[in-house]
C-alpha cells in the first residue's frame, strides 16, 4: 500500500476501469449538494429577500454583502484547518461528512420567512445565512481541493472538474425544477423547495464522503508547516500562476453571478415575460451549461483549456450583447400569442444558450489550471490556495451584488410594483445582463494572454 503521501493518482492511473468509475462519480457526485444549494441562492435568494420577505434592495444586497465578508473569514481558516487534519481517510474527507447533514438543514432554514419588522428579519437572515455559509465552507473548501490531490495528471484532473461541475449543474437543475414547481405559493412554496433541496444536499454530500473513502486515505498532502497570514500572502504573491488564475476565476465569476440575481427581474421586468414563464424558462441555461461542459472539456483535451476559454467566452459575449437590444413580449397577450412575441421569445432563448454555453467556462477552465498553480509551489498546499481562490471569489461577488442592490434601488427599481419599472432602472437591469459581464469576461480574457500552457493539457502521470 502507498504511503500516505504518495499520489493517488500512481494508483487510480493503473487502477481498474470500475475503480476510476467510482472516482470520477463519487467527486461528480460531491457538487451535488453545494451545486444545487449555490444555484437557488444565486437565481432565488435576492427576489426572495424583495418579493417575498419584503426587504428593499438596499437591504438585500447588504445581507448578501455582509455573507461573504464572513466567507472572507472562514474560508482561510477552513483551509488552513483541513491542510493540518489527520486522519485516516486524509485531512478533507471528514469536513465533508461531518458537516453534510448540518449544512442541509441550515440552508432549508434559509427559505423561511421569520415575523417581524423588516430589521428582525434581517437579523434572521444574516444570522441563518452566516450559518449555512460557514458550513457550506467546511463541505465545499476541503472538496475543492481534492481535485489538486487526489491526481497529478492533467488530463484526469479535468476529467474530475468536468464530474464535478456536471453533478453541481444537474443538480442546479433539479433545484430551478423545484422552484418553478414549488416558488408561486409564495412563502410556504420558498420552505418546501428549502426542505426538498435540503435532504437532496445532505445525501449527495454523504454519497461522496463514502464513494471517496478508498481513494482519499493515500492523496498527495501538503508538506507545508503551518503558516501565519503575513507568510501565507507573500507565497500566493509569490505565485504568478495563482495570480492570473485568481483574476480569471474573479472576472468570471463576477459575471456570471452578476447575471444570476437579475435575470428573473431581467425576465418580467424588461422582457415582460409572465412570471409562470420566467422561472421555466431559467432551465435552457442549466442545460447548455451541461452541455457547454462536455464541450469544453473535450477542447481542453485536445487543443488546450485557454483555447476552450476563448471560445466559450465568445459566445458569452454574444449572448450578453443580444441581451441589450432584445425586444420586449407585448404583454397584452401570452407569449405565444403573436408572431413578434414567439421571435422575441426565441432570442430570449438563443441569449440563454449562448450564455450558458460560455459562461459553463466560468466553472471548468479556473479549476482546471488551479493545480497547475498548486504544482508550481514546492509545498502544494491545496487547502491554503483553494481559500484563497475561494475568498477573493465570494468577496468579490459579496461587492458585485450589494453594488447591485443599491444601484436597483437608486435607478428607481421597486420589487412587486405592479407596471412597468422606470426607464432607468430598466437600462440598469439590463446593464447588469449585457455591458457590464460582457466587459468582465473581456477582462478575463486579457489576463489568460500567453498563459504557458504548451500542450501541457496532454501531459501524463508518470507510470
Amino acid at each position: 500500500m502507498p504511503s500516505a503521501g504518495t499520489p493517488a493518482i500512481a494508483d487510480a492511473a493503473d487502477a481498474s476501469r470500475a475503480e476510476q468509475r467510482r472516482l470520477l462519480w463519487a467527486y461528480g457526485l460531491g457538487d451535488t449538494g453545494t451545486g444545487m444549494a449555490a444555484t437557488q441562492l444565486g437565481f432565488y435568494l435576492f427576489v426572495f429577500y424583495t418579493g417575498v420577505a419584503g426587504l428593499p434592495a438596499w437591504m438585500a444586497g447588504l445581507v448578501l454583502m455582509v455573507i461573504k465578508v464572513w466567507d472572507g473569514i472562514n474560508d482561510p481558516f477552513v483551509g488552513w484547518l483541513s491542510d493540518h487534519t489527520k486522519s485516516r481517510w486524509g485531512p478533507r474527507l471528514p469536513w465533508i461528512a461531518w458537516s453534510a447533514v448540518p449544512m442541509g438543514l441550515a440552508m432549508a432554514a434559509n427559505w423561511w420567512v421569520p415575523p417581524g419588522s423588516l430589521w428582525q428579519k434581517f437579523a434572521y437572515f444574516v444570522v441563518i445565512a452566516l450559518l449555512s455559509q460557514g458550513l457550506f465552507t467546511c463541505v465545499n473548501l476541503p472538496y475543492s481541493a481534492l481535485a489538486s490531490e487526489l491526481t497529478v495528471d492533467t488530463s484526469l484532473r479535468t476529467r474530475l472538474n468536468t464530474a464535478r461541475f456536471t453533478g453541481s449543474i444537474l443538480a442546479g437543475l433539479s433545484g430551478l425544477v423545484l422552484g418553478a414547481l414549488l416558488v408561486r405559493g409564495g412563502p410556504s412554496g420558498y420552505l418546501s423547495m428549502g426542505l426538498a433541496s435540503g435532504l437532496l444536499i445532505i445525501l449527495g454530500t454523504l454519497g461522496c464522503a463514502w464513494g471517496l473513502s478508498p481513494f482519499t486515505g493515500h492523496c498527495q498532502r501538503p508538506t507545508g508547516d503551518p503558516e501565519p497570514i503575513g507568510r501565507q500572502l507573500r507565497r500566493i504573491g509569490a505565485n504568478g500562476r495563482f495570480l492570473r488564475v485568481l483574476g480569471l476565476y474573479l472576472l468570471l465569476w463576477c459575471g456570471l453571478q452578476l447575471m444570476q440575481p437579475v435575470s428573473l427581474i431581467f425576465f418580467e421586468a424588461v422582457m415582460r415575460l409572465p412570471k409562470s414563464w420566467s422561472v421555466w424558462i431559467l432551465i435552457p441555461f442549466q442545460l447548455s451549461a451541461l452541455v457547454g461542459l462536455q464541450v469544453w472539456s473535450r477542447v481542453s483535451y485536445r487543443r488546450g483549456r485557454v483555447h476552450a476559454l476563448r471560445w466559450g467566452a465568445g459566445l458569452w459575449i454574444a449572448g450578453c450583447a443580444l441581451s441589450m437590444v432584445l425586444v420586449p413580449l407585448e404583454a397584452s397577450i401570452g407569449p405565444l400569442g403573436s408572431l413578434s412575441n414567439m421571435v422575441s421569445l426565441g432570442l430570449l432563448v438563443l441569449t440563454i444558450v449562448l450564455v450558458g454555453l460560455g459562461g459553463s467556462t466560468a466553472f471548468l477552465i479556473p479549476w482546471s489550471l488551479l493545480p497547475d498553480a498548486i504544482d508550481a509551489d514546492p509545498d502544494k498546499p491545496a487547502g491554503l490556495y483553494t481559500a484563497w481562490m475561494v475568498i477573493t471569489q465570494k468577496l468579490g461577488i459579496g461587492l458585485a451584488v450589494f453594488a447591485l442592490g443599491n444601484v436597483l434601488s437608486f435607478s428607481g427599481y421597486e420589487a412587486g410594483l405592479q407596471g412597468l419599472q422606470p426607464e432607468s432602472a430598466l437600462l440598469t437591469i439590463r446593464l447588469c445582463m449585457g455591458l457590464i459581464p460582457a466587459t468582465l469576461v473581456v477582462l478575463g480574457l486579457l489576463v489568460m494572454r500567453r498563459w504557458p500552457e504548451r500542450g501541457l493539457h496532454l501531459q501524463r502521470a508518470p507510470r
